[in-house]
């Protein structure tokens, strides 16, 4: 039975919706609650089932705010009554209702989890209200603090991972700036897979930039074991396509889902060769900034990692390079975002355009300024895993 206390004086009702279900199986006990709550001046909706498997239907169906139970129903009784809702319930407000002669009970059905008790009987409109409220303010406050701790447990994971998808670059003798961002996507800032790193190694300046496919703890996992795994293979004097190889071996041996797979830019930086050497893994061509403007560079594409495991496809590029300018490499949530309001994606082309309008200023707030204004086009509508590494260099010595 599911009945809604009639409408009671503006004046004295609580404008709050009170869901409760009453398990009671003694229909005049039930009627003697259902008046109390009328006269209580509460706006309530209530829900009345005889036994505990009927109310585990009811709570399996709808919301509720409040359980009033009896501890002696067909099916349960006494604290493993309470026990039992609290299981199915474990968020919600719980009113143990007990007889005259029950003295003990009361107290032990709020060491099991109760909010509060009340003596059938003895139980006043005035009493049931400040009960009712006080339970379910109580409850509401215990979930949002589990919801905060959780919201808090789970910031501090996403920032360990984050820590490993964005490491500090090691450079020992550079003189390239590096410039790195990473912004994970969704409204839950949920990361995902996207990673980057730079090593100077040999006079020789290191650089990747990669996306795993997919969103969450599995995805930002995998990034990490990949980042890891491309710092240590470059220290190790591995390079271009045998560094991909050795990258996309582990990939395969690693991803839970055998659709998972990977796009990354692998970049090596001679300043005294004024080159770059590009190896594109299913990822886009970066963004190369002159005194001429910014465009993007032209260069040869492979296969993203995990495709089809053993092709080796991933020719490379070589690019030469102004005496001064900078390098930018970044994942596909700075390009597909919506451009405003034209319907359409932003795309490289208005990236490029975007850039253009951007004032005179240092990398950094360059490249915060970049993220900014594709957010604000954006407007919320498109949500991705954002990783930007930008390498400034001038001056160069020539060999």
């Amino acid at each position: 039975m599911t009945v809604t206390a009639a409408a009671v004086p503006a004046a004295t009702a609580d404008e709050s919706l009170y869901r409760i279900l009453l398990i009671e199986d003694d229909a005049a006990d039930a009627l003697l609650v259902e008046e109390l709550l009328h006269d209580t001046g509460l706006h309530v909706e209530l829900t009345v089932r005889p036994t505990l498997a009927q109310a585990r239907s009811a709570l399996a169906t709808a919301p509720v705010d409040c359980i009033l139970l009896d501890l002696h129903l067909p099916d349960a009784a006494g604290t493993a009554a309470v026990t039992a809702v609290r299981t199915l319930a474990p968020h919600t407000a719980v009113i143990v209702l007990t007889g005259l002669s029950e003295a003990r009970a009361g107290t032990d059905a709020m060491a099991a989890g109760a909010q509060d008790y009340l003596v059938k009987g003895k139980v006043e409109a005035d009493l049931l209200r400040r009960s009712v409220r006080y339970a379910v303010y109580r409850s509401r406050t215990e979930r949002a603090g589990i919801e905060a701790q959780a919201t808090q447990l789970r910031a501090e994971e996403n920032a360990r991972l984050q820590r490993g998808l964005l490491p500090p670059p090691i450079l020992d003798t550079s003189t390239v700036t590096v410039t790195s961002r990473y912004l994970p996507g969704g409204a839950r800032a949920l990361l995902g897979g996207d990673f980057l790193d730079v090593v100077d190694d040999d006079g020789l300046l290191h650089a990747v930039v990669g996306d795993v496919s997919g969103h969450g703890p599995d995805a930002a996992a995998l990034g990490v074991l990949l980042r890891i795994a491309w710092r240590s293979l470059i220290l190790g004097g591995h390079r271009g396509e045998d560094l991909l190889h050795l990258m996309e071996r582990i990939l395969v041996a690693e991803r839970g889902n055998l659709s998972m797979f990977a796009t990354c830019t692998l970049l090596t930086l001679d300043q005294n060769a004024a080159t770059a050497t590009l190896h594109l893994a299913g990822h886009h061509e970066p963004l190369l900034t002159t005194t001429e403007g910014t465009r993007e560079v032209v260069a040869a594409h492979g296969i993203a990692l995990g495709i089809l495991p053993g092709l080796r496809s991933w020719p490379h590029t070589t690019v030469p390079l102004p005496p001064s300018g900078s390098l930018t490499i970044y994942t596909d949530g700075l390009t597909e975002g919506h451009n405003g309001t034209t319907g359409t994606r932003l795309g490289v082309e208005g990236l490029l355009t975007l850039i253009g309008r951007l004032p005179p200023c240092d990398p950094a707030t360059h490249v915060d300024l970049l993220i900014k204004e594709t957010h604000t086009l954006n407007a919320g509508r498109h949500t991705d895993d954002l990783a930007v590494l930008r390498l400034d260099w001038e001056g160069r010595q020539k060999r």
